[in-house]
């Protein structure tokens, strides 16, 4: 069930009534609720995936309980293994499985060796990656005991599927989730409006935005031979922004319905794009993510204390698993050795220069170049990320800087062109103005009298309703 589809614009104030109307008294009743929403919105796509959800489930609940009982260290490690093998298993099955056949295969026709094997036909499920990575942070956090394991299976089932941040995010901690579904919650009108708020803009961002930035993207990455260098580079500006808006505005809307329901999800994006350095960038990307493999793979690594090589071969690990997180393909771990690369480049350069300006002007100049330097970085790297494979990647940089950059793109009328780029800067003035809030129309207007704000409201639900997709599109991110 995608967020904007008919189908969840009927479920969501469904469940909404019940929720607050029928099952408010009880905290089990709301929770077994929660379950049976999360569960129908998840078997929508295919109720078969719901078994490997229920397993991670069992597995890592059981596992806490097990974690608080003993105190055998060799035990407590053979459950921790079990937890980690299910849920890395599961996920390597089903979405690296094919992968790693080719990859075997190939290598053995490097030495004239032509082996025959029998790939799967494996449906990736939806959010895999999203939900295996938040019940296994659940028990090393337990091993760690840095959280007491819950006795609370209904609680603890509800924040594994909790159907708002289910299939994309955010990747939430049981340390800050989990204690939500065992509180009494209560309806506040000021959370359900500012949630209604998030989600407007997550939608303005997903359907307007990400959505018609994607449809030209898509054009100059299938027909890379086909268009002028000028269509290839607003191909990579376009995707930069469909990315962006299509994966934030996921998060906003998730974060925008959990408030509904009386629960706090955390931000997920800080305005990434203002970034003024790489390194500022992934504290401002896709946060959760990020932040889990800083706890659960860069400081157990010895993060940042240890040798310089230590610490050159810690970057580098971390980004080339976070890349081929996002995928079973070489693209994604280019695109994630990329970003190491850019990370440790700008760590050094910034360790030999800590030149402070005593010009306010000078200084303001130097930043604003340097945000858009690093959005040139990291759009350039979105191409690896885009491509269809390796080749395709170098093809398309190839044309990128060929002569008829000069020319007008021949991908796009001068009409839309203008339309988009009007959008464009809508949204970046917006969430300039926006840049020290939760979310980025969180306060806007809000000093203005009421008609301003609801004339704004009501401009985008417009922009909505003209320029959105006929057809549902779903999420970049629910492919990972």
């Amino acid at each position: 069930m995608l967020f904007n589809s008919i189908d969840f614009a009927l479920f969501l104030p469904i469940v909404f009534l019940i929720y607050w109307g029928i099952v408010q008294k009880s905290i089990s009743v709301q929770n077994v609720f929660i379950i049976l929403a999360s569960y129908t919105f998840y078997g929508w796509w295919d109720w078969r995936f719901l078994f490997l959800i229920l397993t991670s489930t069992l597995v890592d609940y059981f596992v806490g309980l097990g974690l608080k009982k003993q105190e055998s260290q060799k035990r407590r490690k053979a459950l921790l293994g079990l937890s980690i093998a299910t849920n890395i298993g599961i996920l390597v099955f089903f979405k690296y499985y094919n992968f790693f056949l080719d990859n075997f295969v190939n290598a053995f026709s490097l030495f004239g060796k032509e082996i025959s094997v029998t790939s799967l036909q494996i449906i990736l499920p939806v959010g895999i990656s999203f939900y295996t990575f938040q019940t296994l942070s659940y028990s090393i956090d337990v091993y760690k005991r840095k959280i007491a394991p819950t006795t609370d299976f209904f609680a603890f089932t509800a924040f594994v599927c909790f159907f708002p941040q289910l299939v994309a995010g955010p990747i939430e901690r049981a340390k800050h989730l989990l204690p939500q579904f065992q509180k009494k919650r209560y309806f506040k009108y000021e959370d359900a409006v500012d949630g209604l708020k998030q989600i407007l803009w997550g939608l303005f961002k997903k359907m307007v935005i990400a959505d018609t930035c994607g449809r030209y993207a898509d054009l100059a990455f299938t027909h890379t031979a086909d268009y002028n260098s000028s269509s290839l580079v607003l191909g990579v500006l376009f995707f930069s922004f469909q990315i962006y808006a299509d994966f934030s505005g996921y998060s906003d809307i998730a974060i925008g319905v959990a408030k509904l329901f009386g629960f706090d999800l955390k931000q997920n994006f800080r305005n990434p794009y203002f970034s003024s350095s790489v390194i500022e960038f992934w504290r401002r990307w896709h946060i959760s993510l990020s932040t889990w493999f800083r706890d659960y793979v860069y400081i157990p690594l010895g993060g940042s204390n240890v040798s310089t090589i230590g610490f050159v071969r810690n970057i580098l690990l971390v980004f080339i698993v976070s890349g081929f997180w996002h995928g079973a393909s070489w693209t994604f771990v280019i695109w994630g050795f990329l970003h190491a690369v850019l990370y440790l480049v700008t760590y050094f350069l910034r360790q030999r220069n800590k030149k402070k300006f005593s010009s306010e002007h000078t200084y303001q100049v130097l930043y604003v170049c340097k945000i858009f330097f690093t959005f040139l970085l990291v759009s350039f790297a979105w191409i690896f990320f885009r491509a269809n494979s390796i080749q395709h990647a170098f093809l398309y940089i190839h044309n990128l800087f060929s002569t008829s950059m000069n020319s007008f793109p021949n991908f796009i009328s001068k009409g839309n062109l203008l339309v988009l780029l009007f959008f464009l800067i809508l949204l970046l003035f917006i969430e300039w103005k926006g840049r020290e809030d939760h979310h980025a129309i969180k306060k806007l207007f809000q000093k203005r009298h009421r008609l301003l704000r609801w004339s704004f409201y009501s401009l985008l639900i417009f922009f909505i309703g003209m320029f959105a997709n006929t057809d549902e599109v779903p999420f970049i991110y629910f492919q990972f």
